[in-house]
């Protein structure tokens, strides 16, 4: 059988910010899906896989996975894997910018404590626009 190539979806796990790990893993696959990198059919990294590159219980992948087939969001094939389903998921521009304002102030707030000021905290950030454009 040949596999589909993967999408590359990097998760990230914020021990800091008070959100139970199988929501934050909810979270962004739903604003992934929200804009445009997971599309209808994408298979999602295994609960096993997906546990041991975030170094955490498999059981709170499974959770959020169960979750996110609870809401439609996934489709849970046995023996084949997890899949995006065909709902549509919106991310309002308001909550967009609550999470886009945390991660910003989080950084920031990080960057003092090591005496970067946000000025070069900016002109480091444009230069990497200017000079190394992020990758989708």
């Amino acid at each position: 059988m040949v596999m589909e190539e993967q999408k590359s979806l990097s998760f990230t796990l914020d021990p800091k910010s008070g959100v139970p790990y199988y929501k934050q893993v909810i979270l962004q696959v739903e604003m992934a899906i929200a804009d445009g990198r997971l599309t209808t059919g994408d298979q999602l990294p295994t609960v096993r896989s997906l546990a041991v590159d975030l170094k955490i219980n498999p059981n709170t992948i499974s959770r959020a996975y169960r979750e996110m087939e609870i809401r439609g969001i996934v489709n849970t094939q046995q023996g084949t894997g997890t899949f995006i389903s065909e709902k549509e998921i919106e991310i309002s521009a308001v909550e967009r910018e609550k999470i886009l304002a945390s991660l910003v102030r989080d950084f920031v707030i990080k960057a003092n404590s090591y005496g970067i000021d946000m000025d070069q905290v900016i002109d480091y950030l444009q230069e990497m626009r200017d000079n190394e454009p992020l990758k989708a």
